[in-house]
């Protein structure tokens, strides 16, 4: 305020000055010119110019309410202050942000951005919409455009409270009972454990079968003549159910150990070693085909030494029981035998409460839904309850026992088929029993976002690798076209786009017969499981791709053939049926279907048609060998041609074949003759014994004495995968 005062008071001096000095130039001007001049007059002039009085106060006066005026505004800025400058805009900015995105999060257009950039060390030319910008680009952008710069975090969802059901605490020991033992029957393919199943069961499941060999986890209740009852799992031996054998293994007490006498230990035997161990259950071993000629027991105690697993012959713990399953030698005493050991193990369980169990088996049937057979772990699982496993629920309309008759309520231990299921549960899944069907919709939609957030989490895992992978892709463009002229920039750009040409009609039903997309039915999700672990094992991508489009449990559906005519696939059904309606539709839209009973014939389906999809391999098949005796040429015009003199060896000589040029055995030419002539006479064939004078198709090859011509014919093969699913 203070300087203002004083530049107006100087203002208003110098204003004053210059009108005193204009004053007294006049005075002189009229007292030169006018020396007489009335008193009246002079009188007049003398008050005009004695004023500098008057001019002192009308500046003080002025400088005064300057003051004034100065002061009170002072004040008024004082009480109601404004802001100087406008707030910055906040721009939400994040790594690897794309020039378009960028210039979204500004809500300004790309041109704006690429302006930002100008005089920057980035090169514009070579920037795409799409293109990706580093950290330091990014805030140059912000800061030129006035803006300010704030780092987006991954949205938190609020953490949901978890509504997971859980098991029970540990129940009173004095509230257990005793319970009946769960014993697994394991052991390779073909070593008869469901023959000595039906032995103990009086019954003939191994003749039903297919193929003579089980592929579903079967579960039955055996009650012995001494009134005790044992739950048997009879697991597949095959190879290809080896996720069954592990499943079987952890939910049983005690495992049989079944081993041919005349086979001895062979892979899946040495894999249901393993499996027991892993679960940490006790083993008996049944010695089986006892009654063949052949059979060896001790050589089979011996073998499993290795792995082991010693008898009680040899010092160890394990029970070993011969036995015949075909003639039912000894069952008793193997029945005894694990008897013995459930005793040891002293088997409880606690019959009250909320159930617990584990789904053996699932799948869906036409006119009953979804169903699982499951094994009661604890508490009593009566009609309306309400459970829960995995990502489904239940209320429990009717329970059956093996045979299909209806039962009211199952116990610890007990197998039982379930009925009632809202989706189908996957085979190994935990069965737990909640209060109410609100709790257990609650459940599974707490399990569903479980499983959702786990996706989200492995989808951002796949996001980030792939966005280090365009910045590198791009730094790498950057140093590549960066100390380019844009001329050539452009023309590189384009020679590359020119490269990258749609591919023709032809080339694409190459590419696509190199990809087998299949869709997989099965009658259990064991099954279909079985199916898919051996799909894991495929290795032959190079040579044909196999793509799972869909699988699931139940028959082959109208939906299976509209999905495989989409992807231009197969649909392969294991132990499932597809109705004339819907055989007539695949048949209709050129859809093959292929129903099988017996797994292996399905995987050796499944490399046939692989197989069916590669090219043909071209085979050389001999037909003619010759020697090369002599060389000469011979005039032809105004050139000279080398021709060979030879003798037929083996076979015989074509013209119209395929040749090839032998010395110290590589091939240094393939191709056709333009002359074949015994003696002076043009031939077409050449037999075992004569001699042949020959020329190439190409006349800069030189013969040698002592090479070798051989006459050949390409057949074309069809080729086999390399893929061995390991069976």
């Amino acid at each position: 305020m203070n300087r203002k005062v004083l530049k107006l008071e100087n203002l208003l001096r110098f204003h004053t000055i210059c009108r005193q000095l204009h004053s007294l130039c006049q005075r002189r001007m009229l007292a030169q010119w006018r020396p007489v001049f009335s008193a009246a007059y002079a009188a007049q002039t003398a008050q005009l110019y004695t004023r500098p009085w008057q001019t002192d106060a009308l500046i003080r006066a002025a400088l005064s309410q300057r003051r004034l005026l100065v002061t009170k505004k002072e004040k008024r800025s004082q009480k109601s202050p404004l802001p100087s400058t406008k707030s910055k805009k906040e721009v939400e900015v994040w790594l690897g942000m794309t020039v378009e995105e960028l210039a979204r999060a500004m809500e300004k257009d790309i041109d704006s951005v690429y302006e930002s950039l100008m005089n920057t060390a980035i090169d514009i030319d070579s920037l795409e919409t799409h293109s990706h910008l580093d950290e330091v680009w990014i805030k140059e952008v912000i800061k030129k455009s006035g803006m300010k710069l704030k780092w987006s975090k991954l949205t938190q969802d609020k953490v949901r409270e978890n509504k997971d059901a859980v098991k029970r605490p540990q129940a009173d020991p004095a509230l257990l009972i005793p319970r009946s033992p769960v014993v697994t029957i394991m052991g390779h393919v073909d070593h008869g454990k469901t023959t000595l199943l039906d032995k103990l069961r009086k019954t003939q499941v191994a003749a039903m079968e297919a193929g003579g060999i089980t592929q579903h986890i079967g579960a039955f209740l055996v009650s012995l003549p001494s009134g005790e009852k044992i739950t048997f799992l009879d697991t597949p031996g095959h190879a290809a159910f080896s996720a069954m054998r592990a499943r079987g293994a952890r939910v049983t007490d005690i495992v049989i150990l079944v081993v041919a006498a005349d086979d001895g230990v062979m892979k899946q035997t040495v894999e249901s070693i393993q499996h027991a161990k892993d679960a940490h259950v006790p083993i008996v071993l049944a010695i089986n085909k006892c009654d063949k000629a052949e059979a060896d027991p001790e050589k089979v105690k011996k073998e499993l030494l290795a792995y082991d697993v010693v008898c009680e012959d040899y010092g160890g713990d394990v029970q070993a029981v011969h036995v015949s399953a075909l003639t039912g030698e000894n069952m008793m005493g193997l029945a005894e035998a694990t008897i013995a050991l459930a005793e040891m193990l002293e088997l409880k369980a606690d019959p009250t409460g909320a159930v617990e169990g584990t789904v053996i088996e699932s799948f869906t049937d036409k006119g009953r839904g979804p169903v699982t057979t499951a094994i009661i772990q604890r508490g009593t699982l009566r009609k309306g309850s309400i459970l829960v496993a995995g990502k489904s629920w239940a209320k429990v309309r009717l329970m059956f026992d093996e045979n299909g008759r209806a039962v009211n309520e199952a116990y610890p231990s007990m197998p039982v088929g379930i009925i009632g299921w809202r989706d189908l549960p996957s085979a190994g899944d935990e069965i737990l029993e909640v209060e109410s069907e609100p709790r257990a919709r609650e459940v599974v939609d707490w399990r569903k976002y479980e499983q959702e957030q786990e996706k989200n989490k492995e989808d951002l895992k796949l996001i980030e690798e792939k966005r280090k992978e365009h910045q590198e892709a791009h730094r790498k463009d950057r140093e590549k076209y960066g100390t380019l002229h844009w001329k050539e920039r452009s023309y590189i750009k384009y020679k590359e786009k020119r490269q990258q040409q749609p591919l023709k009609l032809k080339e694409k039903l190459e590419r696509d017969s190199n990809v087998l997309p299949i869709i997989v039915k099965g009658d259990v999700d064991g099954s279909v499981e079985a199916i898919l672990n051996i799909m894991d094992t495929y290795d032959a991508s190079h040579e044909c791709e196999l793509e799972l489009v869909h699988f699931g449990v139940g028959d082959i559906s109208e939906n299976d053939v509209n999905l495989a005519e989409t992807f231009h696939g197969v649909i392969y059904g294991f132990n499932v049926n597809a109705g004339n309606v819907i055989q007539q539709l695949a048949a209709k839209k050129g859809v093959k279907i292929k129903l099988h009973k017996v797994i292996y014939h399905l995987i050796e389906d499944l490399q046939e048609e692989l197989s069916s999809r590669l090219p043909c391999i071209v085979e050389e098949h001999p037909v003619g060998e010759c020697s090369l005796n002599a060389t000469f040429s011979i005039t032809e015009g105004k050139k000279k041609v080398p021709v060979a003199g030879c003798r037929v060896q083996k076979g015989q000589i074509e013209k119209q074949k395929k040749f090839k040029l032998i010395r110290n055995g590589h091939v240094i030419w393939k191709g056709s003759l333009i002359s074949l002539k015994h003696h002076k006479d043009d031939t077409s064939v050449v037999k075992t014994g004569m001699d042949c004078g020959l020329s190439l198709d190409e006349e800069k090859i030189e013969f040698k004495v002592g090479d070798a011509v051989v006459c050949y014919e390409e057949k074309q093969v069809p080729a086999k995968t390399s893929w061995d699913p390991g069976f």
